[in-house]
């Protein structure tokens, strides 16, 4: 075991060596493979290529080293392209701050039995008087630039619960193309996380709409991830154990309170509300929001359209697959 390898409990090694192909005795050399084809892209910045930096890229590529190299240089490519989500890209960022204090996201206490932490995320206390999507979407790549930190969790992942309930029609006609488009790219095709699953609850039929639009642009991979639990909360608890659950999901535990890992993330500033108000909150945010351009979308109409259904390509509804659903 490499220095690299240090924070890792003897079953993550075990399991990182049979899943992710991890070899401590070519971890080095895995590495600078990856880090010689820096040159091979002069147009990206590449703001960090240290050894600790570059392996959980192989780690979210299972040591493709190929794979792991795009993935690098994806990161760092939408954050060029998306500079003003990036300039104040910190927890005190008062949109920022806003969205994690309304639980944007969440984190479960205890890990599911395969190690992976369980965010959650509570879609109907967005406030749009306070704070963005974009600001939400900052918050949730603000938490998890934190999370990987942890060896355990670059190997083990993440699990993801969206609860809609009171999610309003007026709160998803937000949920634009573009935004939608943004998100995808900056948590699916950028960042070096692994998820092992991406539950949604309690979902109303427009979301079904919702993710018929935006199914064309996720990986295959990431379909096979993605279950519609309905108002069925057995079939979530057939897979994510009711006992580590609070109870808005049927578990066994207490309410989750929407604070706990902003107070992580904000410490002693949690409290300090002095720069939060629906006036001053990052003004980049919102304009990032507005400046969206549709140009790499096929649709450009609020995804919860009734009729953007029937304006897809005839090709693409007969290529699509009934999404798991568990109602």
């Amino acid at each position: 075991m490499t220095h690299l390898q240090a924070g890792l409990s003897p079953e993550t090694l075990e399991k990182a060596r049979l899943e992710l192909n991890e070899n401590p005795d070519t971890l080095h050399q895995d590495i600078q493979e990856v880090r010689d084809m820096v040159i091979t892209r002069p147009d990206i910045g590449f703001l960090r290529t240290d050894d600790a930096f570059i392996l959980r890229f192989l780690r979210a590529r299972k040591f493709q080293h190929f794979e792991a190299f795009r993935l690098l240089a994806q990161y760092f490519e939408y954050r060029q392209q998306n500079l003003d989500m990036f300039k104040s890209f910190k927890a005190t960022d008062p949109g920022i701050k806003q969205a994690l204090k309304d639980g944007f996201p969440g984190g479960l206490a205890n890990l599911d039995h395969y190690g992976r932490k369980i965010l959650v995320l509570f879609a109907a206390n967005w406030d749009q008087s306070r704070y963005t999507l974009v600001d939400i979407l900052r918050a949730i790549l603000l938490s998890l630039e934190a999370m990987i930190e942890d060896p355990e969790l670059q190997v083990n992942g993440f699990v993801l619960i969206i609860d809609w309930s009171n999610f309003t029609f007026k709160q998803a006609s937000k949920l634009t193309p573009s935004m939608l488009r943004l998100a995808i790219e900056g948590l699916q095709d950028s960042f070096p996380a692994r998820f092992g699953g991406i539950h949604f609850v309690n979902q109303p039929w427009y979301i079904h709409a919702l993710y018929t639009v935006i199914r064309p642009f996720l990986k295959e991979k990431t379909r096979k991830r993605i279950f519609l639990h309905g108002n069925n909360l057995n079939s979530l608890h057939q897979l994510i154990h009711p006992e580590i659950l609070p109870s808005e999901f049927g578990g066994m535990l207490p309410p989750y309170d929407m604070g706990t890992w902003a107070r992580t993330l904000l410490d002693h500033e949690y409290d300090d509300d002095s720069e939060c108000n629906a006036d001053s909150y990052n003004t980049s945010a919102k304009d990032t929001e507005k400046d969206l351009s549709p140009k790499s979308m096929k649709r450009s109409q609020s995804v919860v359209d009734p009729g953007v259904l029937k304006r897809m390509d005839k090709n693409e509804e007969e290529n699509m697959q009934p999404l798991l659903s568990l109602d």
